[in-house]
């Protein structure tokens, strides 16, 4: 007889929408349809339907008036809040975390892999970009030496036996906050949804999240400077001061569906990406309809976009650009656009399909079924 097919929890920040994470946890509901969910904050309707259909357990942060808009406020409880799940009965239990869901405690038994986005980086990498320089990072620097500590003493092999890390990037930082070794898995991307279009419009395109390390700011002053049509799709806290501010040839369109973002990658010239990312999807679903990148060169652009320059000789697939400034950014649009087709929209393409749906689910069943058989062996 088989053996039973284990008992799978899994484990997700907050489930307030469906961004990156929210597409990582949506292959591994499709990897565990059975699986129950353990979450901070849940707003009932707002993922995937595959997610939506598992056991969801939300904290006692959920059930707070307005923590649905305003739950990253609630930050110093987040510990707490994921130390008040008691998990019993499961085989495997299946973090995917940027914050604290690799804290929780498995039950005893149990092997906890967590794939893991960053460490926390409000406060590791981009504490500056999160909590500024100057009274507000004073103030916050008690809570963020607490949040340190109580992240790095949720990191050792008793409590996460095997790290698996979205990029070489957050591997490095994996090695460098925790002390632990990571291998590389990368995140999926459904390139299968994105159609590579015709022949470009005259427009660029960024895709953005309004968060201080996105850095829209940069690309806008940098297309102030240019002159040149960018469109802007997306929504979040920092939107309407830069909208406010913007030129008149930057035009924002607010949050749009998937439908209507793949027909933009289709048609955009290239996409810009001014930020500094652990993996970022972005990138490589613009690369999926077969458009060149203009991204910052540093963090997971370096790993998912091919510069002009590659030293492999590889076919590019973008363009990276330093400083992180408007100026380092106009400079990387006046190059492309001295050359535009120096881009094969097929090679592209092609270099996206290596990050598919079906490529995630099949490495990441090759390395859970690794940890289980090693517990068993032990």
């Amino acid at each position: 007889m088989s053996a039973p097919p284990p008992r799978v929890a899994l484990v997700h920040d907050w489930l307030t929408g469906m961004r990156g994470g929210e597409r990582v946890l949506e292959q591994h509901a499709r990897m565990f349809p059975e699986a129950d969910l353990y979450t901070l904050v849940h707003v009932p309707g707002s993922t995937a339907p595959a997610i939506e259909s598992l056991r969801i357990h939300a904290s006692p942060l959920s059930r707070l008036p307005g923590a649905a808009r305003h739950y990253r406020k609630l930050l110093p409880l987040f510990p707490w809040a994921i130390s008040r799940f008691r998990l019993e009965g499961y085989d495997l239990v299946l973090s995917s975390s940027h914050a604290v869901a690799k804290g929780i405690r498995a039950n005893p038994g149990a092997v906890h892999v967590c794939y893991c986005f960053t460490p926390m980086r409000y406060v590791w990498d981009q504490a500056d970009a999160y909590l500024g320089r100057g009274l507000k990072r004073a103030l916050a620097t008690p809570l963020a030496a607490a949040l340190r500590h109580w992240d790095r003493t949720t990191s050792g092999p008793e409590r996460v036996q095997q790290f698996i890390a979205i990029s070489q990037t957050t591997s490095d930082r994996i090695r460098r906050h925790y002390d632990r070794e990571a291998p590389v898995i990368f995140p999926p991307v459904d390139v299968s949804r994105i159609a590579p279009g015709r022949g470009p419009d005259a427009f660029f395109l960024m895709v953005g999240g309004f968060v201080p390390y996105k850095r829209e700011d940069v690309a806008i002053e940098a297309f102030r400077q240019l002159g040149l049509p960018l469109v802007v799709a997306g929504d979040g806290p920092g939107r309407a001061a830069l909208e406010a501010t913007a030129p008149a040839n930057v035009r924002f369109l607010g949050r749009v569906s998937d439908e209507a973002l793949a027909d933009l990658y289709a048609r955009c010239r290239a996409l810009v990406y001014p930020q500094e990312e652990d993996f970022g999807i972005i990138p490589v679903e613009a690369q999926a309809a077969g458009r060149p990148v203009i991204a910052f060169g540093r963090g997971g652009a370096t790993e998912t976009v091919v510069d002009v320059d590659d030293p492999g000789e590889r076919a590019p697939t973008g363009i990276h650009f330093t400083p992180q400034t408007p100026e380092g950014l106009a400079r990387a649009v006046r190059r492309y656009e001295a050359d535009p087709h120096a881009f094969d929209p097929a090679a592209i393409r092609r270099h996206a399909e290596t990050f598919s749906n079906e490529r995630f689910r099949e490495q990441m069943g090759d390395a859970l079924e690794a940890a289980l058989a090693g517990r068993s062996a032990g």
